[in-house]
């Protein structure tokens, strides 16, 4: 394949990943689909003439393409990755892989049978000030790593929420605060290369966030999750939090520990334990890692660089065979931790272990697991949204 025909799925989100398309080598942009007739009208302007407009997914799928970027709502990503697959279409899932541990099963099924080529558009950790990081895990200098920590911070106002959330049923309005954990879980295990295994969580009432259950029913200003990793470490991260500060990162080995504190993309806080630093090294150092000869490449990408670097990832994917870090595996996992992260919170903090879906054994175990706190065609949820006020004495 000399060249990859791409489609992409949801132009909300999808525009920023044109823009990166549009100056990489290798990719064409042959299709594009989306619900609203505004958003194909702007494409049209940044992807000419040659690109084939689509409202219709079933009409958009079948134009003739390698391989698709799915940018819809969040929680329907794996029913339309596996009608992807099946038709032997290449998959980038943006945001999460799944909100049911059934759909894990199916995605990493399909994937196997089908042979197609499946990536998690997770695009955090890929910021310079994160890349320094898992290469600073990676060369050996903090030990082994023990503990990491992850914020993903992102409060609003009124305004904007209502703006985030357009309809009664809307997926935000439903969207439980440990759902929304690639942007803090995923540095992690990226950084470390570990896997987490079991996770219980707790979620936090907002009084504030209460006001807005008019229009969206999850009152909880954040949940905190704790996951157990492969190697004995502990993960402590938030999912999507409406608290103040910025999002940060940290990491702490037996020899020291780097962070970004809360400036994500910018610099680094480099600390060794004073009887462990390396040759030429201080023992604390901040500085503001850059992309190196990748900069000019990434540009103005959006997510700090993020966005270039999972396209990137995507093609060499295809092209090249290149495995990427956030395969199928991987995205299900984070899948999970959200989903037993959110059951541990409706159940005062409760551990659970996490499915390995490498193994059919676990796979069988969850396959028939369809309980989801996304609404039904009636309305109706399997799950509430919210947690934070069940365990208040």
């Amino acid at each position: 394949m000399k060249e990859i025909r791409l489609g992409v799925f949801g132009l909300w989100r999808g525009m920023a990943y044109v823009k990166v398309i549009m100056r990489m080598q290798g990719v064409k942009i042959t299709s594009v689909c989306d619900m609203s007739e505004e958003r194909l009208e702007k494409a049209k302007e940044k992807c000419g003439e040659e690109t084939k407009y689509y409202k219709n997914f079933d009409e958009f799928i079948d134009s003739g393409m390698d391989a698709v970027l799915l940018c819809n709502y969040f929680h329907e990503h794996a029913e339309y990755a596996v009608r992807a697959m099946e038709k032997g279409i290449h998959v980038f899932s943006e945001c999460t892989s799944a909100v049911t541990l059934s759909d894990c099963v199916r995605l990493c099924e399909t994937v196997e049978r089908t042979g197609c080529k499946y990536m998690i558009a997770e695009n955090y950790p890929f910021t310079a000030a994160l890349l320094e990081m898992e290469r600073l895990c990676s060369e050996g200098t903090l030990g082994d790593i023990l503990y990491a920590e992850g914020e993903y911070n992102h409060a609003a106002p009124r305004e904007e929420l209502e703006r985030l959330t357009p309809g009664k049923y809307h997926w935000r309005a439903f969207l439980p605060r440990s759902y929304y954990v690639t942007h803090t879980l995923g540095p992690l295990m990226y950084m470390t290369k570990q896997m987490p295994i079991k996770v219980n969580a707790n979620a936090v009432h907002s009084n504030v966030l209460e006001e807005y259950s008019d229009f969206r029913h999850n009152t909880d200003a954040f949940v905190m999750m704790n996951c157990i990793t492969d190697k004995g470490a502990l993960f402590r991260f938030t999912g999507c939090a409406a608290m103040a500060s910025k999002s940060g990162y940290r990491v702490c080995g037996e020899f020291g520990g780097v962070e970004t504190g809360r400036s994500l993309g910018k610099s680094v806080n480099l600390v060794y334990h004073s009887w462990k630093i390396p040759e030429g090294r201080e023992q604390n150092t901040t500085y503001t890692p850059d992309f190196g000869e990748h900069t000019e490449a990434v540009g103005d990408a959006g997510h700090s660089g993020g966005d270039y670097w999972v396209v990137k990832n995507f093609i060499d994917y295809i092209l090249d065979g290149k495995e990427p870090f956030f395969d199928v595996y991987r995205g299900c996992t984070m899948s999970a931790v959200a989903i037993l992260a959110w059951r541990s919170c409706l159940e005062d903090g409760k551990t659970f272990y996490i499915p390995d879906f490498r193994s059919k054994e676990d796979r069988e175990r969850v396959k028939n697991d369809n309980l989801s706190p996304f609404p039904k065609e009636d309305g109706s949820t399997d799950l509430p949204s919210a947690a934070g006020k069940l365990f208040l004495k």
